[in-house]
Formats: structure tokens, C-alpha cells, sequence
């Protein structure tokens, strides 16, 4: 049974939900030299389903490689990647205020789609899973979109905007996964770590 993680995300959301579980974990961040933005370029014509997953193995690749060349103690490597997708358009982090109002307003009153993908490798496999979930927004007033991107809650998020933030009161109906869709499911995530024989707070003695 293995006694922790390397996770290999920057986002403390996701940091937050594997505490959730009762899994130790350390972060395994790029170093300064690395592009991890690069990973994250869209293809033309690619699917959102098919991105995230290629995105998410990419950065488990890059972490795996990072873990050999600082020569730490061996342990499992999780990854993740999360996009928001209206239709078959990704809806990736705004570059800026007017991109962040912009998307906020394609998706008000309309229902879009999270896709997150989770990799995790045991030292020997890897193993990798997708949760699929739905968000219906109410109409956004525009003063509610002025007010949300000033705060800065959408910098840095997929679809500029986080589930768990003050946004939530003008979400009408969720179907899926609600960790899912913060960055990291938590049925698929504890699948994928009991097979890999992960120590969690509710991890059979």
C-alpha cells in the first residue's frame, strides 16, 4: 500500500479534494524551465473529450520525467485537466478580462459540458479515467459578468468561471460529477487510486 502521491497540478482545488480523501500527497510542480502552457494547445478539429485526455496524459508524461530527474523517492503520480466545452467549442482560461466576459456571456442561459480527466501512475501502469458533467446557467445580467470578472475568480479557469465560487447562485442545474467539475472527480479518482493501492482515510485494513 502505498503511503502518498506525487500530485503534479498547481491547483489548490484539487490539493483540497484529495485531503477530501485521506491522501497524502506532495506537489510535483514544473520546473521553471518548463512550458506547461505548451501542453495545453488545442488542435484544430479536436474533440473537448479527446483533448483533455491527451492533455492530461501529456502532463503526466512531463511529470513523470520531472520526478526521474530530481531523483525522489519513487511513489504513484496523479494528473488531471479539466475543460469546458459549448458544443464541440473549448472554452479554455481567459487570456484577459474581455475573453473572460466574452465566454461568461456564451454561456449564460445555456447548458455546457465539463470534461476532467485523471491519470494516475503506480510505477508500473497507468491508469486514466473522464467524468462527464453538465452545467445549466441561468441568464447572466451583464453587471453580474462586470462584477464576477472583477473580482478575479475567473483568471486561470477553464470556462472563466470555478463551481465553487460566488457564480454558483446563478447555476440552475448540475447533472454529473460537482468535484468533477471543481478539477478533480472523486468516484473516478478513488477507482483509479484503490487499483493503483493508495492509502485513504477509508481504505479497507
Amino acid at each position: 500500500m502505498h503511503p502518498y502521491l506525487y500530485l503534479a497540478s498547481q491547483s489548490p482545488r484539487r490539493a483540497q479534494l484529495l485531503d477530501q480523501l485521506g491522501v497524502a500527497h506532495e506537489l510535483l510542480l514544473p520546473d521553471d524551465n518548463e512550458d506547461a502552457e505548451r501542453l495545453e494547445a488545442e488542435r484544430p478539429g479536436e474533440r473537448p473529450e479527446d483533448y483533455v485526455l491527451r492533455v492530461t496524459r501529456a502532463k503526466l508524461v512531463a511529470a513523470r520525467e520531472r520526478l526521474a530527474r530530481r531523483a525522489w523517492p519513487q511513489a504513484p503520480v496523479l494528473c488531471s485537466d479539466t475543460t469546458v466545452a459549448l458544443g464541440l467549442r473549448i472554452l479554455g482560461k481567459p487570456a484577459d478580462a474581455e475573453q473572460a466576459r466574452q465566454t461568461l456571456a456564451l454561456l449564460s442561459g445555456r447548458t455546457h459540458q465539463v470534461f476532467t480527466a485523471v491519470a494516475v501512475h503506480d510505477g508500473r501502469r497507468t491508469r486514466v479515467a473522464l467524468s462527464r458533467s453538465t452545467v445549466q446557467f441561468a441568464a447572466l445580467p451583464p453587471e453580474v459578468i462586470d462584477a464576477y470578472v472583477a473580482s478575479g475568480e475567473p483568471f486561470g479557469k477553464a470556462g472563466a468561471y470555478a463551481v465553487q465560487s460566488a457564480l454558483a447562485g446563478w447555476i440552475a442545474q448540475i447533472k454529473g460529477s460537482y468535484s468533477g467539475i471543481m478539477g478533480l472527480p472523486l468516484y473516478e479518482t478513488t477507482q483509479l487510486l484503490r487499483q493503483a493501492r493508495l492509502r485513504m482515510a477509508l481504505t479497507p485494513s
